[in-house]
């Protein structure tokens, strides 16, 4: 690439019928000039363009780095709320258990008051039973003295 050096310092030969010497060393000097403003203008860009490439990478870089983020904080979410639905499963199904225990128990409990219930009431009607006949038997001495009485 010609650098702005190398036009300052083109010297052309000279010929009888050739242009106008100064003329054209005035001309140089102004495309030199030109030349120069934008070789320098090009060189910025150049470097404002390596900079700001190094700076996409640096975001490229960032930006994958917050995806694998996302997508291990979303997985973790999800294992988190795979275990707290297992183990809410796991509550509920030892609850039941439980309850089924109870129940059980209740009506074991509930089973044996009623045998005992019944049991009572029988003890409870051969009391009577014999308390009734004990009465009567009483009864009937009593009424056995009292008919010696009046035939006495």
């Amino acid at each position: 690439m010609l650098t702005p050096l190398d036009i300052e310092n083109k010297r052309f030969t000279k010929t009888i019928k050739g242009y106008n010497v100064d003329e054209v060393d005035d001309f140089l000097d102004q495309v030199t000039l030109e030349y120069e403003k934008l070789y320098k203008e090009n060189s910025e860009f150049k470097s404002k363009f390596e900079e700001q490439s190094k700076e996409l990478e640096h975001y490229k870089t960032v930006e994958h780095t917050l995806q694998s983020t996302l997508l291990m904080a979303q997985s973790t979410a999800e294992d988190i709320k795979m275990m707290a639905q297992k183990q809410a499963d796991q509550i509920v199904a030892d609850a039941k258990k439980e309850a089924q225990k109870m129940v059980e128990s209740v009506n074991q409990d509930e089973v044996e008051i009623r045998r005992k219930t019944e049991e009572l009431k029988k003890q409870f009607e051969v009391y009577k039973a014999k308390m009734e006949a004990l009465l009567i038997s009483q009864l009937e001495l009593l009424q056995d003295k009292e008919d010696k009485k009046e035939d006495e």
